[in-house]
């Protein structure tokens, strides 16, 4: 089984939308018409929305043209397997929800390896009603807990080995808010980048949030993934796109990214331009994308040190085997350049 903790963890297909269009979309000072491009396909493993908006904005800006690529994005969904598409070589690269996934690569013998780490800052979050006066992590243990099937076989393993969290107090949570607007007792997982606002529009309340990585949930998220064969036989070509990659992402979160949006609503139309600038807003708010090393190494910076201790706490809470060789799951090679980073703001 693949762990997972959010329903965003569910992988995608090439039957969905793909971004062939982005092209058009492109400053026409990318490259010129005769340039030969590196194709490259990427699938994401949710539908477009912000928390994927530095890779939309490397297509819509042509930062991956300026790199030699011409990259096509295939968004997810609920009911697809892009990174199945990934093992079988059908796509070049994929967007893996955290470093559980690279773990349980290793354990069952897939070939796949994470070259750069997005999210410094898992997103995943426990909300609060105001009147649960809650403040700190060890205040959720009376509470009703709404956890997914996939967060109990993975974070709540975590809650409970170095917090002494029961199990006997979790619900089921089926991605429905109801339960938990209407149980002022209660609290609810979800993202820091987009439940904490549904919430809020849904039921007129602003949720306390309690972000799991600030209390020592150290894994990383928005991992890209590729297969260990592209590794060896293209490196320039993977160098090439996550290094493309880090702009986009510093260009997202710092600077102008309309361009960006306005690929992500093209692909959903449901995604609105208030919650696009809360997801925004949120990622810099908490250092999801920018913070820890980073600061220093860069946007997708991953370290040796960060990879031993979550694996450590994940064969403590009993999610992953001692005995697996969790190395082979990654790599620093492409990584802590500092690619991008004069483009983060100075003050």
């Amino acid at each position: 089984m693949i762990p997972a903790f959010l329903l965003r963890a569910l992988t995608t297909s090439l039957l969905t939308a793909t971004l062939c269009v982005a092209a058009a979309l492109a400053p026409a000072r990318a490259q010129s018409s005769d340039k030969t491009f590196d194709k490259v396909t990427f699938g994401t493993n949710w539908v477009a929305e912000a928390e994927h908006g530095g890779f939309f904005q490397a297509v819509a800006d042509g930062t991956y043209k300026k790199y030699g690529l011409d990259v096509t994005i295939v968004p997810g969904g609920p009911n697809e397997n892009n990174r199945m598409l990934l093992i079988a070589g059908k796509i070049d690269f994929f967007m893996a929800a955290n470093t559980l996934m690279s773990f349980d690569a290793v354990a069952n013998n897939v070939p796949l390896v994470a070259i750069a780490a997005i999210f410094q800052k898992d997103p995943q979050v426990m909300l609060t009603h105001p009147d649960a006066k809650v403040t700190k992590i060890e205040d959720l243990k009376p509470l009703t807990l709404f956890v997914s099937k996939e967060g109990m076989g993975s974070y709540f393993q975590w809650l409970k080995s170095e917090y002494g969290f029961d199990e006997n107090k979790v619900k089921p949570y089926t991605f429905n808010p109801q339960p938990f607007i209407v149980n002022k007792q209660s609290a609810m997982q979800g993202y820091v980048t987009s439940e904490p606002f549904a919430v809020e529009k849904a039921a007129g309340f602003k949720p306390n949030v309690l972000l799991l990585a600030d209390y020592g949930f150290n894994t990383y998220s928005t991992l890209i993934e590729t297969r260990r064969d592209i590794v060896e036989k293209k490196p320039d070509l993977v160098q090439r796109f996550v290094d493309a990659s880090m702009i986009g992402w510093y260009n997202y979160i710092y600077r102008d990214n309309s361009a960006g949006n306005a690929l992500i609503k093209q692909l959903n139309p449901e995604m609105t331009d208030d919650l696009l600038a809360y997801s925004v807003a949120k990622m810099k708010e908490h250092g999801i994308v920018d913070s820890g090393d980073s600061l220093k190494n860069g946007i997708g910076a991953m370290s040796d040190e960060r990879m031993a201790s979550f694996f450590d706490k994940m064969v403590r809470a009993g999610v992953v085997k001692s005995g697996i060789d969790y190395r082979q799951g990654y790599t620093l090679r492409f990584v802590n350049k500092a690619v991008g980073a004069e483009l983060r703001p100075k003050n």
